[in-house]
């Protein structure tokens, strides 16, 4: 029955809400939030002037539901509640997830170490960001080792140490493991290390400056140089941070779109340094305008993420007022949302905004890339169709054992990784690499037919005719005749751009350019192959050589293996400890410790 809108609009009350539009099948396809839910929903039924992609949403429509709230602010959680619960079809959508990392100091611990960490912080200590990603907590813990010599090792390798580290012979590390500092002056130094990731440098300065005063006075001359080549170690960690100014925590939101692409930036300020940058490529499936975007873009991204004091925006966000609000209650601090900054903070902006626009262009550039490889490579085949996904199967092994087949998948969206797959090969003779082809791509597409997931247009096999047929084998078994079957064989010597491509069915093979944008896109996905099945096979035969080992050793059985594996960390920790070393181990006796030492020395 089709929606009968002038009815609905009439019993639409004029106060703040939510509303949530559902299609036919009940699919929910839009959620959004209204100050008047009356003059709100009325705009998606007029006669002209709607856009052709709003247009096309509402002709989907078969229900609309409301709900009102108190206050715009409670329609504003509520609505980014449910859009990343239901992540509507028509809605603004955020792909990353993901929490950002910390650097973590467990004060538990008598010697507390800095770490990364990325979780919901419930674990006892302090926490220091968020950073960008992987890199910037790395950067920024190698400068503040030529600082500050704190420990970055794990607990595991820390407890197990009889004598200083490399780190401790390069001055990275006092070595606390091993008593060469006292717990006193290791608890200044992490005092230091907190002031220097809260961007406090001057009070850094100023504290290492009368502690090698100090020193000096009471003629402790040594003591006094520690505190000298400190303080030198600072002032070079200074000069090559290329912004240090304040010590704010920022964080500064720019925005770009280009031919139907969005980009959003985030340039993380913390502790007055800049700490890098991400990128984000939002779902943007309606005409939105930057400001409308951007609101919901800060919505879902701080909607489980604490929120700096200050957000420095490039483009006003739709209910500023509100988002300050909500974020202040998600933060329990009050949260600013600016725009019009002057100073270095203008300059941040300014040089965000920079990037932000070069990040969108190079986004467009490789999508385009794609667009042309996928294109050349469907005049070779000669397709009526361009080709939109590519899957590439390999087999590796080391003489026979451990078999792993690898599955990647390449489409015009480029690499993509979700849809990789690995089977472990079993029930074959070792070696039998057309047997394990067989196999693995029974598995594969047997599943795809069975929950009717997507079939690939070209399915690329690395080797020659006889491994291509062995594919096609079992693709007339499972009677699937549209996908191109193509076997990609190596050249003379094994050289990259001399290879080869047979398609099923043809007598000649193709011999393709070597600097041709089809032959760089059949090498990538066939090095991809190479490369996540090496990785699987590696992993598999770690495994198995670390259990089968222990598994020989009489009396060791699995507690007993977890607890030496745990101890030392993994199976080259076990061949490296001494006797006694294996008896300090939870339920290894001198006898037992003994037979494992003398066992995994045969």
């Amino acid at each position: 029955m089709e929606f009968d809108h002038k009815t609905f609009l009439q019993n639409v009350g004029q106060g703040p809400g939510i509303y949530q539009m559902f299609d036919l099948e009940g699919s929910l396809l839009y959620v959004g939030k209204a100050k008047n839910l009356q003059k709100r929903l009325s705009s998606y039924f007029r006669t002209s002037g709607m856009p052709i992609k709003t247009a096309a949403m509402m002709q989907k429509v078969n229900d609309i539901q409301v709900t009102v709230t108190h206050t715009e602010n409670e329609a504003l959680i509520l609505e980014s509640n449910l859009i990343k619960q239901n992540k509507p079809r028509y809605n603004i959508l955020l792909r990353d997830s993901k929490s950002y990392p910390f650097i973590h100091i467990d004060d538990s611990h008598e010697f507390p170490r800095l770490a990364f960490y990325r979780g919901d912080r419930s674990q006892p200590g302090r926490y220091f960001g968020p950073y960008p990603g992987v890199t910037a907590i790395r950067d920024t813990l190698a400068l503040l080792q030529k600082v500050l010599p704190v420990r970055q090792c794990d607990d595991v390798f820390y407890s197990n140490r009889s004598r200083p580290c490399l780190q401790h012979q390069i001055k990275r590390c006092s070595a606390p493991c091993v008593g060469l500092i006292s717990q006193d002056a290791y608890a200044k130094d992490i005092e230091l290390a907190g002031m220097f990731l809260q961007g406090k440098d001057d009070s850094l300065n100023e504290l290492l400056q009368k502690n090698m005063e100090a020193a000096s006075k009471h003629l402790k001359f040594e003591e006094a140089a520690g505190w000298r080549d400190r303080i030198n170690a600072l002032r070079r960690v200074q000069s090559h941070q290329s912004i240090t100014t304040g010590h704010s925590d920022i964080d500064l939101i720019t925005i770009a779109s280009l031919h139907g692409q969005v980009c959003v930036e985030v340039t993380f300020i913390r502790g007055g340094r800049h700490s890098g940058s991400n990128g984000h490529f939002p779902k943007v499936p309606l005409e939105f305008t930057e400001p409308e975007i951007l609101s919901a873009f800060l919505m879902q991204y701080y909607h489980r993420r604490q929120a700096p004091r200050e957000i420095i925006v490039g483009t006003v966000p739709d209910d500023k007022s509100q988002l300050e609000t909500w974020m202040s209650e998600q933060s329990e601090r009050k949260v600013s949302i600016l725009s019009a900054v002057r100073g270095h903070r203008r300059d941040w902006l300014s040089m965000a905004q920079l990037n932000v626009t070069e990040r969108i262009k190079r986004r467009l550039a490789e999508k385009e890339s794609v667009h042309n490889r996928l294109q050349a490579l469907t005049d070779v085949f000669q397709l009526d169709e361009t080709i939109r996904r590519i899957e590439c199967f390999d087999i590796s092994h080391t003489q026979g054992e451990q078999t792993v087949a690898s599955c990647v998948v390449f489409t015009d969206k480029g690499v993509t990784k979700s849809d990789y797959r690995r089977y472990n090969i079993t029930g074959i003779t070792p070696g039998d690499d057309y047997a394990a082809m067989r196999q693995a791509i029974l598995r594969r597409y047997k599943r795809v037919l069975k929950e009717e997931g997507k079939l690939p247009d070209v399915l690329l096999i690395d080797g020659g005719k006889g491994q291509l047929s062995s594919a096609a084998e079992i693709m007339n078994e499972l009677q699937i005749k549209e996908v191109l079957l193509v076997g990609v064989a190596k050249g003379e010597g094994r050289k990259p751009g001399l290879e080869t491509l047979f398609v099923l069915g043809q007598s000649v093979g193709i011999k393709l350019a070597a600097n041709s944008p089809s032959m760089h896109l059949v090498q990538q996905i066939r090095d991809e192959a190479h490369r996540f099945a090496i990785t699987g096979h590696r992993a598999r035969r770690g495994k198995a050589q670390t259990q089968s080992i222990l598994q020989e050793i009489p009396g060791i059985g699995a507690k007993r293996r977890q607890a030496l594996l745990k101890y030392f960390g993994g199976l080259q920790g076990i061949q490296q400890a001494g006797i006694k070393d294996l008896n300090k181990v939870n339920g290894i006796n001198s006898d037992l410790a003994e037979k494992i030492y003398h066992y995994m020395r045969k």
